[in-house]
């Protein structure tokens, strides 16, 4: 019988405890699908909105990234994990949100940081078999998602040594961009750096604008990579952030 290249979806907790937001949330692990028949370890990444990214039945689409994992794997591209993180609904946007806003209040972001570095990150490691170090590891998302995943990876590069960003929302605070520009790159560290042409009317120029921070800091550290990719057709959408992904995954952990 010829095994499935699907990756393996593990349930590790339905109501994973997260006391740094009085919370829990559901979250879920895809292995490749021949992890049980070896001994390696293996790179992770962190994924926000997990509710959207393999569940067709979501209310504004998928990811589909099972799907593109299976597309990966049956190139030899297998060899990750992925953690997939629920979002908090009604809190959502608070708990993405690392800054203070005048509409919205302060966010939560700082807290939900801390929770991966201090609880999840070290239980995974316990878990799985997995590469521990930054530039093994790496944290994504879109919208809101892509914003605190932007912030966890320009405060926490001993952490995140590799960042997926599609669609970040940099109108939220300009506090994002002196993140940018104080950012203490690491060697080995990538950047996937995602926009639509048509999400609004400020989102590629605010793209554009973190893009050319981050460039400054590729000219001054030749092992810190940053690869951005523009759809001028592309508006803030899963069906979008669902074709780059495979493109980002193999950008950020497959291509040397």
């Amino acid at each position: 019988m010829v095994k499935s290249l699907s990756p393996i979806i593990e349930l590790i907790e339905e109501e994973y405890e997260i006391p740094h937001l009085g919370a829990t949330r559901k979250i879920s692990a895809l292995l490749p699908y021949d992890y049980y028949d070896h001994t390696k370890r293996l790179p992770v990444l962190y994924l926000q909105d997990g509710q959207n990214l393999f569940n067709p039945q979501a209310p504004f689409g998928d990811w589909a990234i099972d799907k593109s994992l299976h597309r990966l794997a049956a190139k030899g591209l297998k060899d990750v994990i992925i953690v997939a993180i629920d979002h908090g609904e009604r809190e959502r946007i608070k708990e993405y949100l690392p800054y203070f806003h005048g509409r919205l209040g302060k966010g939560k972001g700082t807290h939900y940081i801390r929770f991966l570095k201090e609880k999840l990150i070290p239980y995974i490691n316990k878990r799985y078999r997995t590469m521990t170090d930054y530039a093994s590891t790496g944290i994504g998302g879109s919208s809101m998602g892509g914003l605190i995943s932007l912030y966890a990876g320009l405060t926490e590069p001993s952490v995140f040594g590799k960042t997926m960003i599609f669609s970040p929302s940099l109108w939220i605070s300009n506090r994002i961009y002196y993140n940018a520009k104080v950012f203490d790159t690491l060697p080995n560290s990538r950047m996937y750096l995602y926009a639509g042409g048509e999400e609004s009317l400020t989102h590629l120029p605010n793209v554009k604008k973190l893009e050319s921070i981050l460039k400054s800091h590729t000219a001054k550290n030749s092992n810190f990579h940053l690869k951005v990719s523009v759809n001028m057709r592309g508006v803030h959408a899963e069906e979008y952030w669902r074709r780059e992904f495979p493109k980002a995954l193999k950008w950020l952990f497959f291509d040397k």
